[in-house]
């Protein structure tokens, strides 16, 4: 019987569809901005000055590092939306400022390895002090988040405000970044001329990458089903603690170039988009990376065109595919599943009207009828109920189940005759399983078997056949139709 529960709405293996609209979104959404960017490149110059490349130097690195921030973070959001640990990356990007703060005053230097060593420490420390004060406290694992993350943050606020005040350390470089004029931060080498950040983000990109590739079968696991990890010998805490200091990682990587606004945005609004859109994690992975490229190339653009925060306007973009996908994802948006539920109303509808006609033959001979009107069905009712009683009359005449006389009266055909008898055998084979197997008032069984007979298939109704032992009637001593030979 466990195929009776309705199946997960998912899209197959394999199906053309889901590579294909990937990269038809990919490129669509990159072309229209490049083309938006071209048009106000264009529209910034004088009239008759012709477009060079220089022209959109800082505009596509500016858009690059937006890039490889996105991809970044929405890569390893993925798996903290699946193990719903949105909140702790928040919470790691916050409470990460300590480390940096920490890293300057041993170093005195903005950059290098002890920065991110400190960021990655503070962001283990972050998940290892909320577990620990959810359990000695015995509160629950957001609340104790909340505290551990304030108070680092509020740490880290008050280390940089009494010891690195010189420091470029500021608040408005923490919440917005600087992306604006990352591009514009060349090497002091004259070849290549490649931002640093592209540099340090294409590094913090591949380690990204190569952490996925190298630790996917156990990322998976344990995103999944952490007591079946434990349970095959995988060590459970080292994947997390090292899921956390990757985050942490990307989080400090990208904290000078596009601030915590946007880091946080894109650990968490592409990958719960991406998780929208399909149910497979490698495709999930993919569709993060999109709708993160994506948000990074109209973020720009529309930026630009609006004189606003490039990283904010990029997060903006971010949540606007997060509200697309939520009314037309095709697995689980609004207008998907009122269509998923619309077509299965009309489908019960129209069989519940060749239910209603076979009974009645059976009552008064065959060949009997109803009236349109009694039938249920070409209603002029509004609303969704006449949409449906319609829909069901349209979908009777496309299957050549019924046909209408001249007096206005339904009658089966004989495709409709074969269909109707297949859904009272399921009905009354229904009946008689209930009245075996459970001790239900008889009067009771009608009502559930009206709902169940649309969802038995002949291989079901042959296998509840098999388990009654060929039992002929129903518990209303009704004859149970035979099967399609």
């Amino acid at each position: 019987m466990d195929r009776l529960r309705p199946p997960k709405p998912s899209i197959p293996k394999g199906w053309p569809l889901q590579p294909l609209s990937l990269i038809a979104y990919l490129a669509v959404g990159v072309g229209l901005g490049i083309l938006s960017l071209r048009w106000q490149v264009a529209e910034s110059l004088q009239a008759g000055q012709v477009l060079i490349w220089a022209d959109f130097t800082t505009p596509l690195w500016t858009i690059a590092i937006g890039i490889l921030t996105n991809v970044s973070c929405a890569l390893l959001g993925c798996y903290l939306v699946l193990r719903r640990m949105s909140l702790l990356g928040d919470a790691i990007s916050h409470s990460v400022l300590p480390g940096l703060a920490i890293g300057f005053l041993l170093t005195g230097e903005l950059t290098g390895w002890p920065m991110f060593l400190g960021a990655m420490v503070l962001g283990v420390l972050t998940s290892v002090l909320t577990q620990v004060i959810a359990n000695l406290g015995k509160v629950s694992e957001d609340t104790s988040m909340g505290v551990v993350f304030t108070s680092l943050f509020a740490v880290g606020v008050v280390l940089i405000m009494a010891f690195a005040r010189r420091a470029h350390i500021d608040a408005e470089c923490i919440l917005y970044g600087q992306i604006d004029y990352a591009a514009l931060n060349l090497p002091v080498a004259n070849w290549p001329q490649v931002p640093a950040a592209v540099w340090t983000l294409s590094a913090t990109l591949a380690a990204t990458l190569l952490y996925v590739l190298v630790l996917w079968k156990e990322l998976k696991i344990v995103a999944f089903d952490p007591a079946l990890a434990a349970a095959m010998g995988l060590s459970v805490p080292v994947v997390h603690y090292s899921l956390m200091a990757m985050v942490a990682c990307v989080s400090v990587a990208s904290f000078e170039a596009v601030g915590s606004i946007l880091v946080v945005a894109m650990l968490i609004v592409p990958a719960a988009t991406a998780a929208l859109v399909t149910d497979r994690l490698s495709w999930m992975l993919a569709w993060a990376a999109t709708f993160g490229i994506v948000s990074a190339v109209f973020g720009y653009v529309l930026a630009a065109a609006t004189a606003t925060s490039v990283a904010g306007m990029m997060a903006v973009v971010a949540g606007v595919q997060l509200a697309v996908a939520v009314v037309l994802g095709p697995n689980y948006g609004l207008v998907s599943r009122w269509l998923r539920n619309l077509s299965l109303a009309v489908r019960i509808a129209s069989e519940d009207v060749i239910a209603r006609l076979y009974r009645e033959e059976e009552r008064r001979g065959q060949g009997s009828g109803l009236r349109v009107q009694e039938s249920g069905v070409g209603s002029r009712e509004s609303g969704v109920g006449g949409l449906v009683r319609w829909l069901a009359g349209w979908r009777l005449a496309r299957e050549n189940w019924v046909l209408a006389d001249q007096v206005g009266s339904l009658r089966l055909t004989n495709e409709g005759r074969t269909a109707a008898r297949n859904l009272v055998r399921a009905h009354r084979l229904w009946e008689a399983y209930l009245d075996t197997h459970f001790d239900l008032p008889r009067d009771h069984l009608h009502d559930a078997a009206e709902r169940m007979e649309h969802f038995l298939d002949p291989q079901l109704q042959a296998e509840l056949d098999a388990e009654l032992a060929g039992v002929q009637t129903d518990p209303h001593g009704k004859a149970i139709p035979r099967g399609d030979d």
